[in-house]
């Protein structure tokens, strides 16, 4: 399923919705958990392709589940498809973007609410947002640089085949991040243990507590995909 449309989110509506967070899931109703990642955005002001940012949210479920997504600061972003509802064992790609990039705003950041509602069960998952100034290339460059212990110059002449090793290492890293990213998928996509109607055989049922972590672990690899 992947319908679109365009929900700003703007006004006083987005404001009161996170206020009133603990009003809806109160009352005995009981709570779902919410399959969203990655579990942050970061927007980089002078790194235009990253002024955009995609969210994705699954359904693990065999019911469908109506969503919408909140945020604390509706005026700076936009969310394509921010109300909506998924099918059972399908997921929803939510893009957003950032409006206002400009440096009074570096260091700000904003918190997105995703709050999800099927079979009976109401579910909620926050995630942040911050803007930060440079470029992402430029920040990781940085951080690679701090972490080397002495200047290039010194480097032994035994250290010239390093690039060709560090190639091999890095194709095979990516390697695995897609073999993990696969296998969480999969995870995700399985039935629940308390699911009996299912034509999945039965040892291929999982709980709620490993589609989280397979959850959470998709986002750190989605992390390193965009990074």
């Amino acid at each position: 399923m992947r319908r679109r449309q365009s929900h700003d989110g703007r006004g006083d509506e987005g404001g009161s919705a996170v206020a009133g967070e603990q009003s809806v899931a109160v009352g005995g109703v009981p709570r779902l958990a919410v399959f969203l990642f990655p579990s942050e955005m970061v927007f980089y002001a002078e790194q235009r392709s990253s002024h955009r940012r995609v969210l994705t949210l699954y359904n693990p479920y065999n019911f469908s589940l109506s969503f919408k997504m909140w945020c604390t600061a509706p005026s700076f972003y936009r969310v394509v498809e921010a109300e909506g509802s998924i099918r059972a064992k399908s997921c929803v790609d939510l893009v957003v973007r950032h409006l206002d990039v400009s440096p009074r705003h570096w260091g700000r950041r904003d918190r997105f609410r995703m709050e999800v509602r099927g079979g009976g069960q109401v579910g909620r998952r926050e995630i942040w947002a911050e803007l930060r100034g440079g470029q992402e290339e430029e920040e990781q460059r940085g951080g690679q640089q701090r972490a080397l212990p002495h200047p290039t110059s010194q480097l032994l002449p035994t250290q010239a085949h390093l690039p060709a090793c560090t190639a091999v290492r890095s194709a095979s890293q990516w390697a695995v991040c897609v073999a993990v990213a696969v296998l969480c998928v999969t995870v995700l996509m399985l039935p629940l243990h308390t699911d009996s109607n299912s034509l999945v055989p039965r040892w291929l049922h999982v709980s709620t507590n490993q589609k989280l972590v397979c959850a959470y672990t998709l986002g750190l690899v989605t992390m390193v995909f965009l990074r």
